[in-house]
């Protein structure tokens, strides 16, 4: 029995059946690569799922998490540690919001967004005011509070009944927006580019007009950048590239580059609603996490990692769109940066499935979606690499020279 067997037996008797894993396991990476227990090299376009932004084995995150350890990795938060108040300070001021609290997980940030909100509603509007509007196909998390704001059923299914008073309207949908948002509304929650929901972008206007709509209705505006932030867009919160200022957002992922570790901000006038006592976690925020959550934002701006983000995320668009002009199996692009998808008429787990004997990670989404959240040290040679092992299993099947596609921006090419 091989290495790889003994694992998966191991794991077939004792862990709970929760995942469906790809036959492939690792043992170590460096860079924009993993490598399993043979020493095989893989060519990862999925950075687990969007953590690991720094590629693996960084340099200095070895180096912050070497030094860190063998000072002290945790103490209660009843005490002060020497970075939560760093990283915190360094969040506000590139984000423009007043307040974090630091949780070990996206779905924890999630919990404690909504626990802000319905606070904060209560207290501009009585116990009333509690409603929460989400978004259908949205992904949020799979705690109680998390996924009764996931407007898929395939996450809820079997685990009702869930959270009361949220409604749900189709993403851009203006009318369902302004007819779900009321007096009694105390949250407008959304993700400005559905991860798990297929890499669907929120329209300006339809972000605008929640912006609107909180601010009437004296609503917090939440946006959930566990997936789309960072840096996964070109900025460090996809926010500003979208031109709306939420009141709290949440983020996680790569922000302490693969340790747990996330957060939600949020404006004071929202933070102000909470008091001790009424929120509180045992290990997130602790002198580890934080301490190399300092050191990946100090790595992304130094190593000019946003404009290779917005460069190599360019050339990559590029590259699926002249796959949809030429495969028929494609059939649009999506996202930005380094969180893209590629739409296809036919299932997508086969070809991720096919990708392992090619030496490339791919990610499957939405049954169709081949969805990419590659390092941030990506460069185009790489994508390269990848596009050849997209048109070869792809097929020869190429598409007609009247054939019409419709790109991502919807307009109609021929």
């Amino acid at each position: 029995m091989s290495r790889l067997e003994q694992i998966i037996d191991l794991e077939q008797r004792f862990l709970l059946p929760t995942y469906n894993r790809y036959p492939v396991g690792f043992e170590r990476g460096k860079g924009v690569f993993l490598y399993d227990f043979e020493g095989k090299k893989y060519l990862d376009f999925v950075a687990g799922l969007g953590v690991n932004a720094l590629g693996h084995a960084h340099p200095r995150i070895v180096k912050a998490i070497r030094e860190q350890a063998a000072r002290v990795i945790h103490i209660s938060n009843l005490y002060y540690n020497e970075y939560q108040g760093q990283l915190a300070e360094r969040l506000c001021q590139l984000s423009g919001l007043d307040r974090v609290f630091f949780s070990n997980s996206g779905t924890e940030a999630m919990e404690g967004a909504i626990k802000l909100a319905r606070l904060a509603g209560h207290k501009a509007g009585g116990d009333a005011k509690s409603q929460l509007v989400a978004l259908q196909g949205s992904y949020h998390g799979r705690t109680f509070g998390a996924m009764s704001l996931t407007g898929q059923d395939k996450y809820r299914k079997g685990f009702e009944p869930l959270l009361e008073n949220v409604t749900f309207v189709a993403q851009n949908n203006l009318e369902a927006l302004h007819a779900a948002v009321n007096a009694n509304t105390c949250a407008i929650v959304l993700e400005p580019i559905f991860g798990e929901g297929g890499i669907l972008e929120c329209s300006e206007e339809f972000l605008l007009a929640c912006r609107t709509l909180a601010d009437h209705h004296q609503a917090a505006l939440i946006f959930d950048e566990i997936q789309c932030g960072l840096g996964r867009t070109g900025k460090i919160f996809a926010f500003q590239s979208f031109g709306v200022v939420p009141d709290i957002v949440t983020i996680a992922k790569p922000i302490a580059a693969g340790l747990p570790l996330g957060a939600f901000l949020s404006k004071e006038h929202f933070a102000s609603a909470i008091s001790p006592g009424q929120h509180g976690t045992t290990f997130g925020g602790g002198p580890l996490a934080c301490r190399v959550g300092l050191e990946y934002l100090a790595i992304v701006e130094e190593e000019h990692l946003l404009e290779n983000v917005v460069k190599v995320g360019g050339y990559l668009h590029q590259q699926l769109e002249e796959l949809v002009a030429k495969y028929a199996a494609t059939r649009e692009t999506r996202g930005r940066g380094f969180i893209q998808g590629l739409a296809l008429d036919v299932p997508a787990r086969p070809l991720v499935e096919q990708a392992l004997a090619e030496g490339v990670l791919f990610n499957a989404t939405q049954d169709t979606v081949l969805r990419f959240l590659p390092p941030f040290l990506l460069e185009e040679k790489h994508v390269d690499k990848g596009i050849r092992v997209l048109k070869k299993l792809l097929g020869k099947k190429r598409k007609k020279s009247g054939d019409r596609v419709i790109g991502s921006s919807g307009d109609l090419k021929t």
